[in-house]
């Protein structure tokens, strides 16, 4: 009989363990429902922002074309009432749609223009370069000036509370004739 016992012990464990693992599962996916949720509410809030400014924008563009008619520009008004007109259209599209919705039409374009998602990641990774490439340069140069450098952290002193010391400046170097002395 005490290996009855134990048996069912171990069944009751078993069953305790899996239990608490269903309830888990259950408390995860739960947790992920909410958090789709709220990024559904965020980006349905954010696109319709998004359109009433780009909506806005257009209107702008619209007055500007209609001051280039009133001047007797007439190609330039039409170039801005056109883009007047296709921003207008985007700034209806996000206000009026959904999250879902932004989701699957970006997924749509990206199937049917892979090139254009390539060529736009390929800019946007230039961009950062140059950005980053732009704010390195001026650190240095500020380093070898010995103008005090931007403390980011906010401490004003290295990790061992002793100041940091600046970057001492080269020497130029004469250029190399290719003549050794």
């Amino acid at each position: 009989m005490a290996e009855t016992n134990g048996g069912g012990a171990g069944d009751q464990a078993r069953d305790a363990a899996t239990q608490a693992q269903e309830k888990g599962k259950e408390k995860a996916q739960e947790v992920a429902g909410q958090a789709r949720g709220k990024l559904r509410e965020q980006v349905d809030e954010r696109s319709t922002q998004a359109g009433q400014q780009v909506n806005a924008t257009a209107g702008d563009v619209r007055a500007v074309a209609d001051e280039l008619r009133k001047q007797g520009k007439d190609a330039p008004a039409r170039y801005a009432e056109q883009a007047a007109e296709r921003a207008q259209r985007v700034g209806g599209w996000l206000e009026e749609a959904d999250g879902d919705r932004i989701l699957r039409d970006v997924e749509d374009f990206g199937r049917r223009n892979p090139w254009a998602i390539a060529a736009g990641g390929l800019a946007l990774g230039f961009a950062a370069s140059r950005l980053l490439k732009a704010s390195s340069q001026s650190r240095y140069e500020s380093s070898l000036s010995g103008a005090p450098e931007p403390d980011p952290v906010g401490y004003g002193a290295s990790a061992a509370g002793t100041p940091s010391p600046a970057i001492p400046a080269r020497a130029p170097q004469e250029p190399a004739t290719g003549v050794r002395s």
